[in-house]
């Protein structure tokens, strides 16, 4: 996307699937399963993620959301062994959006996560990857297009309240960290969206 130009448009469709287009790609995976009662997601949740930690490039998180990462390619991987999990989205560097997971059903995300009093966050919210660390700041593409999706979900969801994983996950998770500017993304909100 060249700067100044106009955000292109998004929109889910009843599947849960982003429609196609630039800079959009569909990688499904198999860590997900059917929200409970089919419930409709309320509750957005960001992290960050980068494999190896602080490496921007290559299809390693794509891997490993599909459960295809090797292993034997950087010793790092060998904490992440037995992990099965996904999100929905996830935001590269560059702004391209990446979809794993219908929005209609239930990506594994959260983990033990708790949100006013609510326990296993995964079975109401919708989890946004930005590939990035706790530390580093996201790119002016990756806030647009979060921006861009974030308005796209509200519109297909009743997506209330935004939090980072780190709130839902209190003393077991950081992302996405003080890297993350949430009076940035704030402004780019529905006035009645409730946020940190």
């Amino acid at each position: 996307m060249m700067p100044g130009s106009p955000e292109p448009a998004l929109s889910i469709g009843t599947s849960g699937w982003l429609a196609a287009g630039a800079g959009l790609l569909r990688r499904p995976s198999p860590n997900h399963d059917e929200r409970p009662d089919e419930e409709a997601p309320y509750l957005l949740v960001i992290h960050n993620i980068s494999l190896p930690p602080g490496v921007f490039q290559g299809n390693a998180i794509i891997d490993f959301f599909q459960n295809r990462l090797d292993i034997d390619a950087h010793p790092w991987f060998d904490h992440i062994r037995d992990l099965r999990v996904s999100a929905h989205f996830l935001i590269r560097r560059d702004g391209e959006i990446v979809q794993f997971v219908p929005t209609t059903l239930r990506a594994w995300h959260a983990g033990i996560s708790s949100f006013e009093g609510r326990e296993r966050c995964n079975d109401f919210s919708i989890g946004i990857e930005l590939e990035g660390t706790d530390t580093q700041t996201f790119t002016d593409a990756q806030y647009t297009r979060l921006a861009a999706l974030t308005a796209t979900l509200q519109a297909r969801h009743p997506i209330r309240a935004v939090r980072g994983h780190e709130h839902i996950a209190p003393g077991r998770k950081t992302d996405p960290g003080p890297g993350f500017d949430w009076d940035r993304f704030a402004k780019t909100l529905r006035p009645e969206t409730d946020h940190p």
